[in-house]
């Protein structure tokens, strides 16, 4: 069986690459936290010592990381899958960038014969971690049918939705849904909770009718049981969100609820919340209204 390159091994990557593992996959991984490379080893993982090299040694490389630039870096810069990789290797970058980025890094890719993939994910570290992510992917369809085994270990859906970039302008919608359907859910939580009805039986009556969703499931019970605990960061939502109106202004797409949202959390990361699960978007509410949404009795 050939051997899967794995770089970046955060709250995502670490995961994803565990369900890999488990499927019987051979992986050479590769991160800069020597802590989270001990941790996938142990799960039976062999450790390269630089991009290039993990990439020198697998057709197939996988890219889980922050942002555009360390994509960009991880990929083109020195030490670089570039630099290792065969012509006819296949990257396939699973982190959410700039579309623009995918696109440069995929031609960058393309002089050196080099095939590439941009396949975000959604669902954050709990479908990470029980391999149910939604994946949106971008790129030629025969690297997306080759790849779907591998997504099927990581993911509950796959979806290839276009050329290079697609799968990133597609992550970008996914983001700008997600994120205003979180403050809606606060807000209506915290105006029921300053209207002196219980957010619970709020939630629980509406949740079947046209106010439900994955977002409203998901995160009203954390915001009645105060629980922040990181599954997806604001921190990480406003890069995704940077993203979405840089992407929005170069296509000339207006963004006004996208705006509004971003400052929600900028205000929340001079707060000291930045590291907060997204669903804190309702201690925002909660500090204008000077209330807080709990369940009662």
């Amino acid at each position: 069986m050939n051997k899967i390159g794995f770089i970046g091994l955060g709250i995502m990557g670490k995961p994803m690459s565990k369900n890999l593992l488990k499927a019987g996959h051979k992986l050479i991984v590769y991160d800069i936290v020597p802590a989270a490379v001990e941790e996938v080893k142990k799960a039976g993982a062999e450790v390269g010592t630089s991009p290039a090299d993990v990439a020198s040694k697998c057709e197939l490389i996988i890219t889980m990381l922050p942002n555009s630039p360390q994509v960009k870096e991880v990929v083109l810069g020195k030490n670089g899958v570039v630099e290792g990789a065969k012509k006819g290797s296949l990257v396939v970058d699973m982190s959410s960038i700039a579309p623009l980025v995918a696109r440069e890094v995929g031609a960058e890719l393309k002089k050196k014969g080099i095939r590439m993939l941009d396949a975000p994910v959604s669902g954050g570290e709990p479908k990470a971690i029980d391999g149910t992510l939604s994946i949106m992917v971008g790129g030629d369809k025969a690297d997306f049918d080759q790849m779907v085994p591998y997504f099927k270990c990581m993911g509950a859906s796959y979806v290839l939705t276009g050329a290079i970039g697609a799968g990133n302008v597609t992550k970008l919608a996914n983001q700008i849904i997600v994120a205003i359907n979180i403050a809606a859910v606060s807000e209506a939580m915290v105006l029921a909770t300053k209207a002196g009805v219980d957010p619970n039986l709020v939630y629980e009556a509406i949740k079947g009718g046209l106010a439900g969703s994955t977002v409203l499931n998901a995160k009203a019970p954390l915001m009645m049981d105060r629980k922040f605990n990181p599954g997806f960061r604001i921190n990480l939502h406003i890069k995704d969100m940077g993203n979405i109106m840089e992407t929005g202004h170069g296509v000339g797409v207006p963004l006004p609820l996208s705006a509004a949202v971003m400052e929600i959390m900028q205000a929340l990361k001079v707060d000291g919340m930045g590291d907060c699960d997204h669903g804190a978007i309702v201690r925002f509410y909660e500090k204008l209204a000077q209330t807080e949404v709990k369940r009662q009795g």
